[in-house]
């Protein structure tokens, strides 16, 4: 697959996962005796990776995320060289996922990005008042289970089909253990996206949710290269087995032809 259409796809698929996740945040999760709350907010991000791995797994990996990128780089996935330029796709695409949501949300009387915009933080930015050693923690150790799962779903000897299930139930998981904690990143180019109209506190604590996710991911990289075995680097992290349809009447015509080779073949 070119590289130009590699990009795209990550740029389109982090655009979605901004807009899906942090805009079911902004716009659904507190809105009045209808809220979805967290466990909603939990299942859109999980959902906007389910839907984005069956629409471009085959087509970039559907990475969608910087540190799993660098992670997936680590544990022997993905090539090196072409590190950098699924970073640049998916912090424009998170930027262009904020846009959007941006001009939505503005359409409201009295919206302020900079009440929080779904961006991260810690201390008193922390949705539970959690400390800065408690965030770095949180997000050090769901970005090592994130990649560590998605190593293991996509791993050449798992079912394929069903790795963007185990993929997106795995962030699903991770936003319902951590959205009290850091409002949940294990994403760079996430955390960064809201950031840029939350402003103020956002950006100055933007550098723990570039940091953390990386170590988490690295090591989680490492860990199930010598856990589940290396393998060659690839594009493509997520690959759905196709589907076989088959006709009725190849069926038929199949039976048919069974039956006559087996009078033919009988003996008198």
């Amino acid at each position: 697959m070119r590289m130009r259409k590699r990009l795209t796809a990550e740029f389109i698929g982090t655009g979605w996962l901004v807009l899906g996740g942090c805009g079911s945040a902004v716009l659904a999760a507190a809105y009045p005796g209808m809220g979805i709350g967290f466990v909603g907010v939990s299942l859109a991000f999980g959902l906007t990776v389910v839907t984005m791995a069956y629409a471009i797994g085959h087509v970039s990996g559907c990475h969608l995320n910087p540190a799993v990128t660098v992670g997936l780089c680590a544990g022997g996935r993905f090539p090196a060289k072409d590190v950098l330029f699924y970073i640049v796709a998916q912090v424009l695409g998170a930027i262009a996922g904020a846009s959007i949501l941006y001009v939505i949300a503005s359409g409201r009387t009295g919206f302020d990005p900079s009440t929080g915009f779904a961006a991260n933080g810690y201390d008193d930015h922390s949705p539970g008042g959690y400390s800065l050693a408690a965030c770095f923690v949180t997000e050090v150790v769901m970005s090592f289970a994130f990649v560590f799962v998605i190593m293991g779903a996509t791993h050449s000897k798992a079912p394929r089909a069903l790795g963007p299930l185990a993929i997106g139930l795995c962030l699903t998981l991770i936003h319902l253990i951590s959205i009290p904690v850091t409002n949940t990143s294990v994403n760079p180019a996430r955390s960064l996206g809201p950031a840029l109209f939350a402003g103020g506190w956002a950006l100055q604590q933007l550098w723990m949710f570039w940091s953390a996710p990386f170590v988490g991911a690295v090591i989680a990289g490492v860990v199930y290269r010598w856990v589940g075995g290396a393998e060659a680097p690839r594009a493509e992290h997520v690959r759905v087995e196709p589907v076989v349809v088959v006709e009725p009447a190849v069926v038929l015509e199949a039976a048919s032809f069974a039956q006559t080779a087996a009078r033919t073949t009988a003996p008198a």
